[in-house]
């Protein structure tokens, strides 16, 4: 689990203490550092799907794997072959892992950062979604970093802070979020969560972001996508439920990776989780360089 999002947790534990401002802002600046860390979102600059079969990588025109000028023209080649990926350099091209040379390396889509091909300020490691495999690139001096320019918010409401009941299913059910790839991965939700806001009764599904099931993630949409938070919705963890309780606070709704790089592959909120209330708490929209 990120940083930010384990200080999160505490905040919600804790919000009725005197320095629950002050335990706001802690999660937005670790939210903030995650966001321009090497590892962050705003580093990644490529999303580049493979083949079945060989993928010549290069910023040579023509290559099928296409790499920005810096790269070196041919920088080698990704075989895809019975659902394993492997990469092969070209000979005379240094391409690093993990800070040792590469000849020849067999990737593992759940190495992620730990496991990038490096050359120069490019890194790049496997990704799988569903049965389709892409190499994630980043760009340790994209321009998105460089031009960051902050994140916004709405005025901290404790009113959006809310108690909620959770009401748990017989069993987990595993329920279709769609994403932008026009994909439909399944998750696990474990209950639905309901509360009243702004006088209109919510119902939501949230899920298990992993397979850890250390908290509750929220994939939701509300009326601000219209205007002034990111359109396609937003996000939220909060703790496992206690007794039937869980305490949803909208003051740490963040957007997801899409509103900063045309280049991840986010989920969107299911039908059940968009809701016609305006939820004026938490991020909002980023409107920073041209991506």
């Amino acid at each position: 689990m990120k940083q930010w999002v384990v200080v999160a947790l505490a905040i919600v534990l804790g919000a009725q203490a005197p320095s629950y401002r002050a335990e706001i802002e802690k999660a937005r600046a670790a939210r903030l550092a995650e966001l321009v860390a090497d590892d962050g979102w705003l580093t990644v600059t490529g999303l580049l799907w493979l083949k079945p079969g060989r993928n010549v990588a290069g910023s040579a025109p023509g290559s099928d794997i296409a790499l920005p000028a810096k790269a070196p023209k041919r920088l080698g080649v990704f075989e895809l072959a019975g659902g394993q990926v492997t990469f092969t350099a070209e000979p005379g091209v240094t391409v690093t892992s993990d800070g040792a040379p590469v000849r020849q390396l067999t990737l593992d889509p759940r190495g992620g950062d730990k496991t990038a091909l490096s050359i120069g300020d490019l890194r790049m490691f496997l990704i799988r979604r569903e049965d389709r495999y892409a190499i994630r690139m980043r760009d340790m001096n994209s321009p998105m970093r460089r031009g960051f320019k902050g994140l916004t918010y709405y005025p901290l409401n404790e009113a959006y802070r809310v108690d909620a009941t959770f009401t748990p299913y017989a069993e987990p059910r595993t329920i279709k979020i769609p994403n932008v790839l026009g994909q439909n991965p399944e998750m696990v939700s474990p209950g639905v969560v309901s509360f009243t806001l702004n006088g209109k009764e919510i119902r939501v599904e949230p899920v298990y972001e992993t397979s850890e099931k250390k908290d509750l993630f929220f994939i939701f949409k509300d009326a601000t996508s219209q205007d002034t938070t990111y359109p396609a919705g937003r996000f939220l963890h909060t703790p496992l439920p206690q007794n039937g309780r869980v305490v949803v606070d909208f003051n740490l709704a963040y957007n997801p990776p899409c509103a900063f790089t045309d280049f991840a592959t986010c989920p969107l909120p299911p039908r059940q989780n968009q809701m016609a209330v305006r939820i004026e708490a938490g991020e909002k929209a980023y409107h920073g360089v041209t991506k």
